[in-house]
């Protein structure tokens, strides 16, 4: 599984636009799938499993190339609040669109059957992982 992610990994980066990584369009898919109006910071590193620091560090990437706002909790002065912008929506669009071309010729050299035989168990390891996280 480790060699498969690396793979992964490598293989998403090279097809990203304008230097993102996967850490940084894992943060706007985030948002783009789950709706929410803001996160605060620490939420965010909670949910990716990555330091508060890692994820201020990620999250200052963002804010650099517009794709995020950081303001200030108007409930908690000493704690922050992350929103998408319109143009981090469109990044992610536009990397979701890059990648496209790759999934589908790895998809060609995988037969449906065995793509369904495999998603109820990649399934269940990702719940059990999850579990005992």
């Amino acid at each position: 599984m480790g060699i498969i992610t690396q793979l992964g990994q490598t293989l998403f980066e090279k097809v990203m636009p304008h230097g993102m990584t996967i850490a940084q369009f894992s943060v706007l898919n985030n948002f783009v799938r789950l709706k929410p109006e803001s996160r605060a910071p620490a939420e965010l590193a909670r949910a990716f499993q990555v330091t508060k620091a890692t994820m201020t560090s990620t999250l200052q990437r963002l804010e650099a190339k517009g794709l995020v706002s950081i303001a200030a909790d108007p409930n908690d002065g000493r704690a922050k609040r992350v929103r998408i912008t319109d143009a981090g929506i469109a990044m992610r669009h536009a990397c979701i669109a890059n990648l496209q071309p790759r999934l589908a010729q790895v998809a060609t050299k995988l037969r449906p059957e065995l793509i369904a035989q495999m998603l109820p168990l990649l399934v269940e390891i990702r719940q059990i992982m999850d579990q005992n996280r």
